[in-house]
């Protein structure tokens, strides 16, 4: 038998022991950027222009938490059913959570331009089916609208913050506000409809 085997075995058992505590603790350490409740109503929408308005007030209960007026969502403060409780988290937290947010709505936006068949298809008697055309247009228009709301907000925290790490959000955040509101102007002009 082997002098070394049990010293190999014992170092082997500890090093497997080691690298299973510290996954597990990285990831107790993960926090997602959305709440549980988030993660229903965002799954229940699934038109775009709701889909996005969805975001934007998600994005407004972080700053409702972070003490910050936007201009939003009037009932963020509310608790209800299907909003659960309002986010939790240090402020660099809830900027990156803003941050990521955004980020959702652009992508949701940009994979819906890049594959409009993904849109939910409705029949022609299906009511919500007259709304469908103008779905993409207004919901890139509307938050464009709360990209504006942000931006100021955005800039005065990142004049108040010492935290690189909560600075880093916010530029983020504030480069995509950006984006956002320049890629609005290059949709087609709003089509006002008039009554006969």
């Amino acid at each position: 038998m082997n002098p070394y085997a049990p010293r190999t075995a014992f170092f082997f058992a500890a090093i497997i022991l080691f690298l299973t505590s510290s996954a597990l603790t990285a990831d107790a350490q993960r926090r997602d950027f959305m709440t549980e409740a988030e993660i229903e109503v965002v799954r229940d929408a699934q038109d775009i222009d709701d889909r996005v308005e969805v975001i934007t007030r998600m994005i407004d209960r972080r700053f409702l938490v972070l003490n910050v007026n936007v201009n939003g969502w009037k009932d963020a403060a509310k608790q209800s059913d299907v909003w659960g409780e309002l986010p939790k988290g240090s402020r660099a937290e809830l900027f990156n959570d803003i941050k990521r947010l955004l980020q959702k709505a652009v992508d949701d936006i940009d994979n819906l331009a890049a594959n409009p068949g993904a849109a939910p298809i409705r029949d022609k008697g299906d009511k919500r089916a007259k709304k469908d055309p103008e779905r993409f247009p207004n919901s890139v228009r509307n938050l464009a609208a709360a990209a504006g709301r942000y931006l100021g907000p955005l800039k005065s925290a990142m004049d108040k913050s010492e935290s690189d790490i909560e600075k880093g959000s916010i530029i983020d955040s504030i480069e995509l506000c950006d984006q956002i509101i320049e890629a609005v102007g290059k949709l087609p002009a709003e089509v006002k409809k008039t009554k006969n």
